[in-house]
């Protein structure tokens, strides 16, 4: 019997993004503006995590709060229909909503609501029985799962998160960079400290590699014992680019894929940047994700053009 049958554990972020076409991500003149059809997706940063990973054929458990409203049923039905191996526990403060502005160029400006309270924490009786059971847990930067670290290192469980935006400063990051395994983020709030806080990150915490992931300006890499960051280019996208939400997210799913595999971090770097350009040809939040054949044949590709 299998002691763990969960490839990877996912705590946190799932919730209902509205997304808002517009032709620029600025503030128009007058007080209204007619745009295209606002759509509804189920989405946030554990939901993009948990089916990338499930997409690619991991078993995948996924654990978060949910509200009982509206917003919460279309989470658990479209898990349902995915086939997303999902619990939850229910929430009086609501599901989590997200308010996205996408422009002509696929790029985004995310609005959150902050609908959970900072002292909410998932209950250790829990969350406890799937994390003893899973090999690998990645913990979104939701707040209440920050305690949970204790357990994940007891447990000798390797951890991964996604900053996001992370100023290298906010206190509510660093907690989460600093405990985990391996550390993701994005490098549009570093302006010039890119290296200057990935090394920070190394230094004072656990991690053994921090990528910090740069759009279209490709990605760095800093690997514990490395002197400094390496930096590697952006795949060219197969298809137009028309959304960028969940790129991200699917960069960490095949990076950290193919890092199971036992790949070098060159493959994995190449893994996560195909998953991420591959996804921002698909309208919405997370409606598209790459299987691994799929996978293997881009980074086949895109190696090619290198």
């Amino acid at each position: 019997m299998n002691e763990r049958p969960y490839d990877v554990l996912v705590v946190g972020g799932t919730g209902v993004d509205t997304i808002v076409r517009v032709d620029a991500l600025e503030v128009p003149p007058g007080d209204s503006l007619f745009v295209p059809p606002v759509h509804d997706y189920v989405g946030h940063t554990g939901n993009g995590v948990a089916l990338g990973w499930h997409t690619l054929g991991l078993a995948t458990k996924f654990i978060d709060f949910l509200g009982d409203d509206v917003q919460g049923r279309t989470v658990l039905a479209a898990y349902a229909e995915r086939g997303l191996d999902f619990s939850h526990v229910l929430s009086p403060h609501g599901t989590p909503r997200g308010i996205n502005l996408v422009d002509r160029e696929g790029r985004r400006f995310s609005f959150y609501d902050g609908r959970h309270p900072a002292d909410l924490r998932l209950p250790r009786s829990f969350y406890l029985p799937f994390l003893e059971r899973s090999r690998h847990v990645h913990l979104s930067i939701v707040g209440h799962n920050r305690d949970m670290y204790e357990d994940v290192h007891r447990l000798g469980v390797t951890s991964s998160t996604d900053l996001h935006d992370w100023d290298g400063r906010d206190p509510h990051h660093r907690h989460y960079a600093l405990a985990s395994d391996y550390v993701f983020l994005s490098a549009a709030a570093l302006g010039d400290r890119i290296d200057e806080v990935m090394h920070r990150v190394l230094d004072e915490g656990r991690a053994r590699l921090v990528v910090a992931t740069a759009g279209a300006a490709g990605c760095h890499l800093l690997v514990r014992g490395d002197a400094k960051a390496r930096h590697f280019p952006a795949v060219r996208p197969e298809r137009p680019v028309v959304d960028t939400n969940g790129a991200g997210d699917a960069f960490v799913t095949a990076f950290l894929h193919a890092l199971f595999e036992g790949r070098e971090v060159e493959e994995c770097v190449l893994a996560g940047s195909v998953a991420g350009a591959f996804v921002c040809g698909a309208p919405g939040t997370h409606t598209e994700f790459i299987g691994l054949p799929a996978l293997r044949a881009a980074c086949a590709r895109a190696a090619c053009e290198e």
